[in-house]
């Protein structure tokens, strides 16, 4: 029963729905606490009552002079391996209140960053206890002014909320681009996505962030509607703005990298504005020529193919420029559909996968 009074730790984690590295799990007379704002996980909990009921042995290793004892969980989709931290019966006074002091101070710090949220518009529906679990969650950051916060091609792993400074939207020649400030939200499209950050955001000013990971978002959506709400809303206005931005290229020309948007990206954007002309690609001395008319494909050659076929392979090509060029000879106008835009995307992206393979 050496566990019945003590602190567990995660220590390793591999795709857990719910709880991240570093987070506790205590014991208090057989009554069991999780992470503040997590559910709870039947099957962790499960593990967690054999552990601190049953006097069985466990796997040992020594870390300096303490000796530890590990644990894991995997009864799910994911895993999860924690650590007996510390017992909760303390010996002495000293001891008793030096952890008391320790909790007190964490627990002013959650209600301080729980005050800062209070005066973002966004939270304005949560209450204080909901704001006080929602600071938990998430990470706060300071940046000095000049420092990069997100650098484009980073991976998408945090969502960040600005509490307080300001931040400039950067392009690759270092021209800003767009400034936001206390209360907006960035990094959530990527966040979302997977894809890499597509810009570099830069502290224009000292600046503190909120931060919050993939999982925790997740946590936050399914337990505040009020944040779902507004996160679907932000989502649905930055895929119009991007549409429209997408657009406005599009009805002028477009030229650039296939590094930047894939040849399957260029394709539903051009299927989605119902737009007419030429994508013309380029890889090394390869040419691929793909004719739309009002977004439907009613031509595609790479080498000697054409036609569907010619479209399944230049989907599957990497690397390369590309440049849309407006409106059809009346020639090809009259030509027919080669298929559905849809179904040939996606056989196109099927063999796309298999190719990876």
């Amino acid at each position: 029963m050496q566990y019945r009074n003590g602190v567990f730790i995660i220590t390793e984690e591999d795709h857990c729905p719910l709880y991240n590295v570093g987070e506790e799990l205590k014991v208090s007379e057989g009554v069991l606490t999780l992470p503040i704002a997590k559910p709870t996980c039947l099957t962790l909990a499960r593990e967690l009552i054999v552990v601190v009921s049953e006097d069985i042995s466990f796997e040992r290793y020594r870390q300096g002079e303490t000796e530890r004892f590990k644990f894991e969980c995997g009864g799910c989709t994911g895993l999860v391996r924690f650590e007996f931290k510390k017992e909760k019966d303390y010996a002495t006074l000293q001891m008793k209140l030096l952890v008391a002091s320790e909790r007190k101070e964490r627990i002013k710090a959650v209600a301080q960053y729980a005050g800062l949220l209070r005066t973002i518009e966004i939270f304005e529906p949560l209450t204080d206890d909901d704001l006080l679990d929602l600071a938990t969650l998430l990470t706060f950051k300071d940046y000095p002014w000049g420092f990069p916060i997100v650098q484009k091609g980073d991976a998408g792993v945090e969502l960040y909320i600005i509490v307080s400074g300001r931040v400039e939207v950067i392009d690759d020649e270092g021209v800003t681009l767009a400034e936001m400030g206390r209360g907006d939200v960035f990094g959530e499209m990527s966040l979302l996505s997977g894809e890499p950050v597509t810009t570099t955001i830069m502290a224009s000013e000292p600046t503190k962030v909120a931060a919050l990971n993939h999982k925790n978002f997740r946590h936050i959506l399914t337990r505040f509607p009020a944040l779902q709400v507004f996160f679907y809303k932000l989502l649905v206005s930055r895929i119009i703005k991007i549409n429209l931005q997408r657009a406005e290229e599009l009805s002028s020309g477009m030229v650039g990298q296939l590094d930047d948007i894939s040849v399957v990206e260029l394709c539903q954007m051009i299927n989605a504005n119902q737009k007419t002309g030429y994508l013309k690609i380029e890889y090394g001395m390869d040419r691929a020529l793909i004719m739309f008319n009002e977004g439907e494909i009613v031509h595609a050659e790479i080498d000697e193919l054409a036609g569907q076929e010619a479209f399944f392979r230049i989907l599957c090509q990497s690397g390369g420029r590309f440049k849309f060029v407006n409106g059809l000879s009346a020639a090809d106008r009259n030509r027919d559909v080669i298929g559905g835009f849809m179904a040939m995307l996606m056989e196109g992206m099927k063999r796309l996968d298999d190719s990876h393979d």
